[in-house]
């Protein structure tokens, strides 16, 4: 899925439908392989900010500061009968960005190239501030321009994958859960950057607006009846007050707070969302649900890793091997244990495999990177390149995994090798190379 351009390693898509740079779908795969390969978030973070808006275009949904959605070329391309040329429908590519960069600097303490992103890390933020803005409570929200462009512009881009408790489609601008996620850690994360390059006027301010949309998300997007976060705002600020896998995001991104985590995890965790393989992108409850749907039921790898990655965050170890177990055993059943894009959300039936979905993406990027996820989840990796340390928090293992070996694990300028067995109390940890002189620190 890797594809060398001028700038470096970026991945594409998925074959075969989507060959090509999808900006959200690089970001959240170069975060998956950040402490594996961080060549690969050093090519996508540098491709996209060539590429990054600078006019303001209906045709292409451009505005500046933005990061591209998709990149197509060839005769419709060329004839603008599609507006991939590069396109810019993606609400979430844009704070996705800002979190790469700062996680990248994290793990590299490469500071030249962070001071090279800045300016794309200031524009995307500027971005973000101005839509904020224009959305009245500092929300990161969609509303299509183009005739020809995407009527959904987050991660479920598919045409009714945001809706109400009655079914009918949301009316935009629309304002997704799980992108004020991203835009607290992206403002957390730029905040962080800026400290590390001696701008510590700017530190605050990027703070304050964390907060600020930490304090507004919550009083927004709760639903005391349902227990549960809604979906997406819509055009007036009401919510889509549905179960989907959305929220689980959320954890990821820590925007939640401690208690309202552990709710969340137990209601993704029941039997209308968890299939037992992955959860499920829409509740089996809702009125819109299909299991054989593209974004309304079925269960996608990625997203179940990110919701699964997000409770180990919050200590939740249970939860988390409980989704970590359905996926490794799910990718068991497909050809040759490639986890594709996403597969059909029936329930799991004893001595049957998930059902396929026909037209999946295999091999996937951001599916394919999920092994990657999961396993720097279990083992609780924590950089501080600045520091040149790397900590494993509670390194953990399922049952099923009695071992694991790592080489080459990347902080800062040194590389470590290691094997992590398990034991009586979470897992022991053995070092069998070191390449420089970084210090690797086991937390229990």
């Amino acid at each position: 899925m890797l594809t060398e351009t001028a700038d470096g390693f970026v991945p594409y898509a998925g074959i075969p439908w989507y060959v090509a740079p999808f900006g959200r779908d690089a970001l959240i795969t170069a975060l998956q392989l950040l402490p594996f390969e961080p060549e690969i978030a050093r090519g996508t973070l540098r491709y996209l900010a060539r590429l990054q808006g600078t006019v303001d275009d209906a045709f292409t949904d451009q505005e500046p500061g933005k990061i591209l959605h998709e990149y197509r070329r060839g005769e419709m391309a060329t004839c603008r009968e599609i507006p991939f040329i590069p396109y810019y429908g993606s609400v979430d590519a844009t704070p996705l960005f800002v979190m790469l960069a700062s996680a990248y600097l994290k793990w590299t303490d490469d500071v030249d190239f962070a001071r090279e992103m800045w300016p794309a890390v200031e524009r995307a933020l500027a971005w973000m501030w101005a839509m904020g803005e224009a959305q009245g409570r500092g929300f990161l929200a969609y509303a299509r321009r183009s005739p020809v462009g995407l009527p959904n512009q987050g991660w479920k881009d598919s045409h009714d994958s945001v809706m109400y408790a009655d079914g009918r489609l949301a009316e935009p601008p629309i304002a997704l859960a799980e992108v004020q996620g991203y835009q607290y850690a992206a403002l957390l994360g730029a905040a962080a950057m800026a400290e590390a390059l001696g701008r510590d006027a700017e530190v605050p301010a990027l703070r304050a607006r964390a907060r600020r949309l930490q304090e507004r998300f919550e009083a927004d997007f709760w639903l005391p009846d349902e227990a549960f976060y809604a979906l997406a705002l819509d055009r007036d600020g009401a919510p889509c007050r549905v179960i989907s896998s959305n929220p689980g995001h959320l954890l990821w991104t820590r925007i939640v707070s401690d208690s309202r985590a552990q709710i969340v995890a137990r209601r993704l965790l029941q039997d209308d969302m968890f299939t037992g393989w992955g959860l499920r992108t829409l509740s089996s409850r809702e009125r819109a649900y299909n299991p054989m749907s593209y974004h309304n039921g079925s269960v996608w790898p990625h997203d179940t890793a990110l919701a699964a990655v997000g409770m180990r965050e919050y200590g939740m170890n249970a939860q988390f091997l409980t989704l970590a177990t359905g996926l490794f055993e799910a990718v068991l059943q497909f050809d040759d244990m490639r986890m594709p894009e996403l597969f059909c959300g029936f329930p799991r039936v004893a001595g049957y495999a998930p059902t396929r979905y026909p037209v999946a993406c295999s091999p996937q990027a951001w599916a394919s990177g999920v092994v990657f996820q999961l396993i720097g989840a279990m083992l609780g990796l924590r950089p501080e390149a600045a520091d040149n340390q790397i900590t494993l928090a509670r390194p953990t293992l399922p049952g099923w995994l009695t071992w694991i070996e790592i080489r080459g694990l990347r902080v800062s300028k040194s590389r470590l090798g290691m094997r992590v067995l398990q034991g009586s109390d979470g897992a022991a940890v053995e070092l069998l190379a070191r390449d420089g002189d970084a210090e690797l620190v086991v937390r229990r």
